[in-house]
C-alpha cells in the first residue's frame, strides 16, 4: 500500500502560495542587455553575466527543481490499497445426515428466495413426526379427562362432599396432564420442522455458485450442500495502514480497478473496523508489512452483476473526503 508524500498543512500551503506568486510575477523591465566582450587571449574562459542575470537564472533553475515537489505537496492525497471482491454468501448446510433425493437446480442458475435447492430423503422424518403427533393426541385426551375431574372435585369440595385431600390430588393430576401435554406438542414441533429442514431451500436470490454433493450421496449431519451468492451489492476487502485511517471517513469516494474489467468502477469506504491486526503478506508492499492496518470495506456503487468474489482489486480513496 503506498500514499502520496505528506508534507505539514501549514508548510504546503505557504509553498504553493510561494510559487504561485514567483511563477506569475512579472519580470522587471531591464534595459538591454550589455554586449559582452570576451578578450582573444583567455578564450578557454567562461563569460560572466551581469548580476540581474545571474540572480534570475538561478531562482529559475531552483524553481525547475522545487516546483514538482510543491505541485505533488498540493495534490489531493490518495491511499492506494490492494483487496478481493467479496460477496454474502449463504452456506446452505443439511441437518441431519441423509441421503439427498433431489437436486433441482443446477450451478450459476438464478434463483429466488425459498426455492427448492436440495431435498433430502425424508421417511424416517415422516415416521417420526407421526410417532409424535399420536403421542400429542393421547396426551391431550388425558388433559381433558384431567381437567373435567379436577372441576368434578373442585365442585364437591365446595360442597365438602370430598374432602382437601382429592382436591389436591386432582390438581397434581392436572399439572401433570398439562406438563406432558406441552412436552410432546414441543416434539411435535421439532418433528414438524426437522422434516421441513430436509427440503433445503434458498433464503436469499442469488445464484447458485456450488453444489458439492450429487443425487443419491449421503450428507453427513452439518454438511454443505448448496453454497448462494446473494443479489446483495458486492465489496472489495482492503486493509488499511494505521498512519491514514484518522484521516479516513466512512463514506469517502473511492475508485475501484478489478482485475480483468477495464472500467475503473465506482466505491464508498463502508466500514472500518474498530481494532487493528497484523498485515495479511499480500496487503502491503514489503516495506510497509511491519505496520498495523485496519480490516475495511469498500462497496461497489455500480459492479456488475455477474462479478465473482476472489476476483483481485485496487482502490484509491481520497484523505480527508466523506460525509
Amino acid at each position: 500500500m503506498t500514499h502520496t508524500l505528506r508534507a505539514p498543512r501549514r508548510a504546503v500551503v505557504l509553498a504553493c502560495l510561494a510559487l504561485t506568486s514567483a511563477v506569475r510575477k512579472p519580470m522587471p523591465a531591464e534595459s538591454p542587455t550589455p554586449r559582452l566582450e570576451i578578450p582573444h587571449a583567455a578564450p578557454h574562459r567562461r563569460p560572466r553575466l551581469p548580476p540581474r542575470e545571474r540572480q534570475a537564472g538561478g531562482t529559475l533553475l531552483s524553481l525547475a527543481f522545487v516546483a514538482p515537489l510543491i505541485l505533488g505537496a498540493c495534490r489531493p492525497e490518495t491511499v492506494v490499497a490492494v483487496g478481493t471482491v467479496e460477496r454474502r454468501t449463504l452456506e446452505l448446510a443439511a441437518p441431519i445426515s441423509e441421503r439427498i433425493v433431489s437436486i433441482p437446480v443446477r450451478p450459476g442458475q438464478r434463483i429466488a428466495s425459498g426455492e427448492v435447492l436440495v431435498r433430502l430423503d425424508v421417511e424416517v422424518a415422516e415416521l417420526e413426526l407421526k410417532a409424535v403427533t399420536a403421542a400429542l393426541a393421547e396426551a391431550e385426551a388425558v388433559l381433558t379427562a384431567a381437567r373435567r375431574e379436577y372441576d368434578r372435585t373442585a365442585g364437591l369440595a365446595r360442597s365438602r362432599v370430598l374432602s382437601t385431600q382429592e382436591l389436591d390430588r386432582a390438581t397434581r393430576a392436572l399439572a401433570e396432564a398439562e406438563a406432558t401435554q406441552a412436552e410432546r406438542a414441543a416434539r411435535a414441533a421439532q418433528a414438524r420442522r426437522r422434516l421441513a429442514d430436509l427440503t433445503v431451500r434458498a433464503s436469499a436470490s442469488g445464484v447458485v455458485d456450488q453444489l458439492p454433493f450429487e443425487a443419491g450421496e449421503r450428507v453427513p449431519a452439518g454438511g454443505v450442500v448448496a453454497v448462494v451468492l446473494a443479489d446483495d451489492a458486492p465489496w472489495v476487502r482492503v486493509w488499511l495502514p494505521a498512519r491514514v485511517v484518522s484521516r479516513l471517513r466512512v463514506g469517502a469516494p473511492a475508485e475501484v480497478a478489478v482485475e480483468g474489467i477495464d472500467a475503473t468502477l465506482r466505491g464508498r469506504l463502508q466500514d472500518i473496523a474498530r481494532e487493528p491486526e497484523f498485515t495479511p503478506h499480500f496487503a502491503l508492499t514489503e516495506r510497509e508489512r511491519d505496520h498495523l492496518v485496519y480490516e475495511s470495506r469498500v462497496a461497489l456503487v455500480d459492479a456488475p452483476a455477474e462479478l465473482r468474489p476472489g476476483v483481485a482489486a485496487t482502490v484509491r480513496i481520497r484523505l480527508g473526503a466523506g460525509r
